[in-house]
């Protein structure tokens, strides 16, 4: 029986010979890809003080970030979660001057809880962030840019579930329900519960196009003709569910317009990020395996904490993953 003194803390991995050069050549070769694509480099620290780290969006993150305390100041400190929030501090502090923004990076996050059971609680992150560039054109280029990170990484099969948050936003904000019914709906949009749904409908007595509109809104998934469906069905959110739309109409159009590679797949109630997203959501995925191994979205204003806000999109991944189902992952294992 093995000492436990010699065993990793759970969700805790280290990589051996081979799969170490594996997963080095393929670090290797996605930052060359973003470099040519002029993404710059960055390198965060793995530690910064809490309260710097948790700014802004990153409030999210509190209950996953491990906490000590720096035995030189006495404040207390915290183990990055994830790169983005760096990133956009680094953006608005450091490039502040710049109109346009590109950064890329790769390293070890740390978290108190892996994101699914099972899952790792020490991904190496790799990710590419964009500021300054509103709209669709931001958009399409980092979805662009995951799509060639999947295939970098031999990752065969992927689709990409694509969403908006101001979609939802602005369905809340017709309906006009209380802070904790707000809260209640969205954990059940979660969960794509359909009876919780239609009981919630049901107790709050909601005008019968909006309870109509809700109850289908789980619903909306699928390929393009979903978004014909749902200006119908959506029709009481008014012009900003309309824009929404017509935003991921157009994003589907320019994708399937410069290549049949990304197969994309529509999901209205795809809530990821809500908290700190501000328009389109995307995550990838692969047949067979049951989470995401990719994610991001649109979230503008988030340089505000740090005095720059800024439009911004971007999107992550865990290179351990990309490794474990790509090709050059598989050809290791064989």
């Amino acid at each position: 029986m093995l000492d436990d003194k010699w065993m990793l803390p759970e969700g805790v991995d280290e990589t051996l010979p081979p799969l170490s050069w594996q997963l080095e050549h393929l670090r290797r070769k996605l930052l060359d890809h973003f470099h040519v694509q002029q993404y710059e480099l960055i390198m965060p620290p793995l530690i910064e003080h809490l309260d710097t780290l948790l700014t802004g969006s990153a409030q999210g993150l509190e209950s996953q970030t491990f906490k000590l305390t720096d035995p030189l100041s006495g404040r207390l400190l915290g183990l990055r979660a994830d790169m983005t929030p760096q990133a956009a501090r680094i953006a608005a502090r450091r490039y502040a001057d710049r109109q346009q923004i590109r950064l890329c990076y790769l390293g070890s996050v740390l978290r108190t809880e892996a994101d699914t059971l099972g899952g790792s609680r020490s991904p190496r992150q790799v990710g590419c962030e964009l500021f300054g560039v509103p709209g669709i054109e931001g958009d399409l280029e980092i979805l662009r840019l995951l799509q060639d990170t999947l295939r970098l990484a031999g990752v065969q099969a992927a689709h990409v579930d694509l969403g908006h948050v101001g979609l939802y936003r602005a369905l809340l904000a017709e309906l006009r329900l209380s802070v904790d019914a707000q809260g209640t709906l969205f954990n059940i949009l979660q969960r794509k519960s359909q009876p919780d749904l239609a009981a919630f409908v049901d107790s709050h007595h909601l005008a019968a196009e909006q309870a109509q509109a809700i109850l289908q809104l789980m619903g909306l998934h699928g390929d393009a003709s979903v978004l014909a469906r749902a200006r119908q069905v959506l029709r009481f959110g008014g012009e900003a569910v309309q824009q929404a739309l017509a935003t991921l109409e157009q994003i589907v159009a320019e994708l399937q317009r410069s290549g049949p590679q990304m197969t994309l797949h529509i999901d209205l109630a795809e809530l990821r990020g809500f908290r700190y997203h501000t328009g389109v959501v995307f995550a990838a995925f692969v047949p067979g395996h049951g989470r995401e191994i990719a994610r991001g979205g649109r979230y503008d204003g988030i340089g505000a904490a740090f005095g720059t806000a800024q439009p911004a999109t971007g999107f992550s991944a865990d290179l351990n993953e990309l490794l474990r189902l790509g090709s050059v992952g598989s050809a290791a294992n064989r």
